[in-house]
């Protein structure tokens, strides 16, 4: 006799339990889903689960100090221009004004 749906199910649900499977969630903007896409097509790949989970351990086994490089994405720094500083501090003055009884707090000069 064949079995039930939720035979099947229970028997997929202990099957997890016991191998101590773990669902991950991952939302990513279309940018991400295109690499993905992209990344699968070259290798073959129809799942995307296998290709996160193959690209997982394929870092680890490159070990920290390879992984590094790939996985500290570079960082931007706003430095913003003595105009654009100056009429940023311009316009939060004239917004003070007009709403009085706020305290103006001078930024230490550097």
């Amino acid at each position: 006799m064949a079995k039930t749906v939720q035979e099947r199910s229970a028997k997929t649900a202990r099957k997890r339990v016991a191998l101590a499977e773990e669902e991950l969630r991952l939302r990513v903007r279309p940018g991400t889903r295109q690499a993905l896409a992209e990344l699968m097509e070259w290798s073959g790949i129809t799942e995307q689960g296998e290709a996160m989970t193959l690209m997982i351990h394929h870092l680890h086994a490159l070990g920290s100090a390879k992984c590094q490089p790939l996985l500290n994405p570079p960082r931007h720094v706003f430095e913003p221009t003595e105009s654009v500083a100056r009429e940023f501090r311009n316009k939060s003055l004239l917004a003070i004004q007009k709403d009085p009884g706020d305290v103006i707090l001078h930024p230490p000069r550097m």
